[in-house]
């Protein structure tokens, strides 16, 4: 029998400085404190006896399995973390760290955009992936130039370059 191993290329995760800080202290505090706090709701759940039954328990053991594989994304994360290094960072074409003034051809509206890696990406606050949608249409367009973007729900938007900034 012929057996293919396949080498997993694990990708380069690239942050900011805070970015990379706030993914550290995530781990930390999931291995110091969340970790705890789950071996404790297995114990007192433990102490309820059967645990076929025991709901608490199942419920603490499934906590327990996403505290763990967080920890292990975080870790394989950190290992492979790639610094943005902000003063090689330019503003004549929009690239990873910059933040983007953009009309939104659509609506008539200005909007700004600060194009992070995913690990930091927070589309609430208008700071998104280069990996969304709008990020990849952004990524390299001058100001000026104008970028369109699928979004999740299909529809196309439009928007036009109006300033770069680190």
């Amino acid at each position: 029998m012929n057996t293919r191993w396949k080498k997993t290329v694990e990708k380069k995760v690239v942050v900011t400085e805070s970015g990379l800080k706030a993914l550290e202290d995530e781990l930390e505090e999931l291995k110091t404190v969340r970790r705890k706090e789950v071996s404790d709701k297995i114990r007192i759940a433990r102490s309820f006896g059967d645990l076929s039954e025991n709901s608490e328990y199942d419920e603490a053991k499934n906590e327990q399995a996403i505290v763990e594989a967080r920890i292990a994304d975080l870790e394989v994360m950190l290992k492979n973390v790639v610094i943005l290094d902000e003063s090689d960072m330019g503003t004549d074409a929009v690239s990873l760290g910059n933040t983007v003034r953009v009309l939104d051809l659509d609506f008539g509206d200005e909007c700004e955009f600060h194009v992070v890696g995913s690990t930091e990406a927070d589309p609430m606050n208008n700071v998104i992936s280069d990996e969304s949608p709008v990020g990849k249409s952004l990524l390299g367009k001058k100001v000026g130039e104008m970028a369109e973007a699928e979004l999740p729900n299909g529809e196309m938007t439009k928007f036009e370059v109006l300033s770069i900034s680190k």
